[in-house]
């Protein structure tokens, strides 16, 4: 048996976002500070993209629709 150890990764419209070592551990903080630097997270869909290369990635994806 052998044990990967994985990082996480967060990114938005193809771009990865930084994680602050203070927020690691808490999506609900992360997500305002990321949407500090993008306002639209806020409004954002968080989509778990699966593991790439010991690399766990969540997507923030834009809610598509109409205004009104």
């Amino acid at each position: 048996m052998q044990i990967n150890h994985l990082t996480r990764a967060y990114r938005y419209d193809g771009i990865d976002l930084p994680i602050p070592p203070h927020l690691a551990d808490d999506p609900q903080g992360l997500r305002a500070y990321h949407a500090t630097l993008y306002p639209a997270i806020l409004n954002a869909e968080a989509v778990d993209a699966g593991v790439t290369n010991n690399v766990h990635v969540t997507e923030y994806r834009r809610a598509v629709g109409t205004k009104g």
